[in-house]
This record gives C-alpha cells, structure tokens and sequence, in this order.
C-alpha cells in the first residue's frame, strides 16, 4: 500500500485504497484495539450464522457494531433490544461500505462494569499465577468420612446441601461453619472459616458456596482472598455458588466446581442406593465366579475319576518302572565312566605333579648337565681334531715353501749388512759393501769387490 506522501502525490485515488489506508491506521491505533464502550443496543438482529449485528448508542452518538457467533456463545445473558450494556472490543474499517464498526468480543449488562472488569483483571492475574491449573488441583476423595459446610447457615442452600447428604449417604457426619455469604464482611469470614477448619482436620472434603443471586451479591466469592485461601487449603473443595450459569473467581481456584448446591453434595459423596446396588452387583459376580470355579473343580474330579490314572493305577506304574530301571542303569554306567575318568585325569595330573617336585628336578637337571657335557666334550674333540688336521696341512704347505728347503739344494741368502733387508738385486749394493750370506749350515759376512751385471735379467 503506498505511503501517505505518495498518495499526496497522486492526482486521484480510488475508493478502495482511500478506505485500506483509513483502516490501517485506525488499526495501528492501540487505544482503539481494546476499548470498552457503554451504550444501549439498538437495531438488534441475529443472524442465521450466529453473528449479532446491532448499533451501540447513547444520548449524542451511535456506533454500527457486529459480535460474531464464536464470541457471543460465552455471552451470559440474551442481548435484547433497548438494553444498556458495556462491551468490549476493537474498532476497524469495514472496505466495502467505507463505515467503521465495533467489533465486541465481550459483553455485560450495564451497572455491573466496573465489578467485571475488576473480575476480569483478578481472574488474569491468578491465572498467570497457575492457581486454576489442573495439575494443583486435590483429588476428592470417594468415600469421605466427614463433610464440612461453609455456608449461611439460613440461606436454602445449606438445606439443600444437607438434605442431599442425608439422602445420599445418611451415615455421613456433617459440620457446618456458618459464614456471611454477602456484603463487606463475607470475605474475611469465609477465609477464617477455611483456616479454621484445616487447623481442626475434622473433615476431608469442603464445600464452599451459597445461592444464587447477582453479580454484586455474589461478589464475596471474586476476592483474591478468598480465592487464595481456597487454594492454600489442604482439604480438598468443591465449590458451590449461585446458578449452573454463574461463575466465581472461586469455582476455577477450587478443587471441584459444583454448578448448583445440591450438585455439589452429589459430588461429594455416593449414592447409598447405589453403593448398595455396586456391593449386590460385586456380591452376585463373586457369587457367579465362585460357582463357575467350584463346577470346574468338580468337572475336573469327574475326568480325573474316569481317567486310566485313577482307574488302574497299578498299571500306569510299568512303564514308568521300566524307564527308571534304565534310567538308573544308564546313571550307573555314568557314573562308573566319570569315576574312570577321574582317575585317569588324576594319574596325569599326579604324573604332571611330579615333574614339579624339586628332587626329581634337581635329578632331571642334572641328567641334562651331564649330556650336555658330554656332548660338549665329544664336540670338543670333533673340533680339536678338525684344526688339528688343519695345522698339520698348514705346517706341511708352509714347509714346503720354507727358503730352508730351498737352501738344502744348494741356494742361499743373501742380506745386507745390518741383517734387515734381503738383497735380490745389484742395484741394492756397491763395491766395498758388506753382505751377509746365510747358508744352510751357518752364515758369512763378506765384502764385495766385484760386481757384474745379468745383461738379460
């Protein structure tokens, strides 16, 4: 949708976007989506749907207003015409006729606003607050032993709360804690009677209530006090407060809500007559079971007579006799294997055993030491010969490749004067050099006074 600056500067704009533009901004107008409204209804018509169309008017103005089907099905009084209520709701456009209307979501006859707001406002906060959640809600007992009443003690309804009682459950002690019902000091007497009797504890369920009446005489049951102490109580309540149609701050605090007095009493015991009847109901089924169970007890005796069993007992023995004798022939060869296997078990493990004995260790060891040594030894030996014969080889080589052996041919050697090195060539010596000259029987020294060279050496 476009702005109100564009719109500015548009030369023309259509019905239907000067409408939507109107709309948009009567609802961003938060005053405006939640307002209460006095008026008195005028041209009132409901529809086949369920919607209400009406107008809201006073002295000076007049409003078109619509409650749809879905809201005014909560409404606890029939909308007529001339009649002067405060509604509530939020105003919009509607397009197509370019009128705004008011459209209610709550209604209440005028005179009593004030007290239903105030109604309204308590009933959210304790909400919020989880006292109406069902999970914190006591379970009303089903056979109470006691009941007590807090009631005026002249109004119809303790009489009818009594009265139903009796008839129900005629054997029920009842304690009745009167209490103003109306007025400024209601309040404060019922929450002391609700504290009272927790403190005794001579009752384990409450009822809590009075007659009908309107708005402002039922007033005493819409006070956070009393809505408090009913959800601080430790005996369970049922509350009972006007009509099947009025509803308290108490009724969605209590333990139980009790559309009437008498329904309430109904709610808080069973039905003698129809204890009675339950106990006959059980009495005759247990009666049943039992003649079924005892018929197929007997049943069971007559098949149990008229069986083999019972009939030739003696015979029903031979089978079973066989069978045990051989059972216990076989339970005796078992026995005799396993007495075997033991004892086999037990001779490796006595044989296993003695191998671990120290003595026969010490003995083991000792036969192990002496075949190792021997065994060493005959190695030893094997190798001692084995590098014998291997010297014996050497040594002959070594002999044969002795210059000795050379020398007892007729060969000698021939060394320097200092014995160190051995002369091979002429070049090695001069003239006047003394050599020495090692024979086979002995050495000599001697000087070199000639000396000729091997032309093809």
């Amino acid at each position: 949708m476009p702005s109100w600056s564009e719109m500015k500067r548009e030369a023309i704009l259509s019905v239907k976007d000067l409408n939507k533009y109107i709309k948009a901004v009567i609802e961003s107008e938060d005053l405006l989506q939640d307002v209460w409204v006095r008026g008195e209804i005028s041209n009132f018509t409901h529809h086949s749907s369920g919607h209400m169309y009406f107008t809201l008017k006073d002295a000076d103005s007049r409003i078109k207003s619509i409650m749809f089907a879905k809201q005014n099905q909560r409404l606890p009084f029939i909308p007529r015409e001339g009649t002067r209520v405060i509604a509530r709701g939020n105003v919009s456009v509607y397009e197509r006729d370019g009128q705004y209307q008011f459209y209610v979501t709550e209604m209440q006859p005028d005179g009593i606003g004030g007290l239903y707001m105030a109604y309204e406002q308590l009933k959210k906060k304790l909400e919020d607050e989880g006292l109406f959640a069902l999970n914190r809600k006591k379970q009303i007992p089903r056979f109470p032993k006691a009941i007590g009443i807090i009631t005026s003690p002249t109004g119809a309804a303790v009489r009818d709360i009594i009265i139903t009682l009796q008839r129900r459950f005629p054997t029920i002690p009842i304690l009745l804690y009167p209490v103003l019902v109306q007025g400024t000091q209601a309040a404060p007497a019922i929450v002391k009677a609700i504290q009272e009797m927790n403190k005794r504890q001579e009752v384990d369920v409450l009822i809590v209530g009075r007659g009908g009446g309107s708005l402002e005489e039922l007033w005493a049951f819409n006070e956070e006090t009393v809505a408090r102490s009913i959800f601080a109580s430790q005996i369970p309540i049922i509350s009972a407060v006007g009509h099947e149609t009025d509803f308290t701050i108490a009724d969605f605090v209590a333990d139980l809500r009790a559309a009437t007095p008498t329904a309430a009493a109904e709610l808080a015991v069973p039905h003698h007559m129809e204890l009675r009847q339950q106990l006959a109901q059980l009495k005759q089924r247990l009666q049943r079971g039992l003649f079924q169970e005892l018929q197929a007890k007997r049943d069971r005796l007559e098949r149990a007579k008229r069986s083999p069993y019972m009939l030739n007992p003696r015979k029903q023995l031979i089978q079973p006799a066989e069978r045990l004798d051989r059972l216990t022939e076989q339970l005796r060869y078992r026995i005799e294997n396993s007495v075997t296997r033991a004892e086999q078990k037990k001779s490796k493990l006595v044989q296993r055993l003695s191998g671990f004995n120290p003595k026969e260790q010490v003995l083991y060891t000792k036969r192990r030491a002496g075949n190792a040594e021997r065994q060493l030894i005959q190695a030893m030996q094997t190798l001692l010969r084995k590098h014998q014969y291997r010297w014996d080889t050497q040594l002959k080589q070594l002999d044969a490749l002795s210059p000795l052996k050379v020398m007892q041919r007729g060969y000698s050697l021939v060394y320097d004067e200092k014995k160190q090195n051995l002369i091979k060539s002429i070049t090695q010596v001069q003239l006047g050099d003394v050599v020495n000259i090692t024979l086979k029987d002995g050495r000599m020294d001697c000087h070199i006074w000639a000396m000729e060279e091997n032309i093809d050496g």
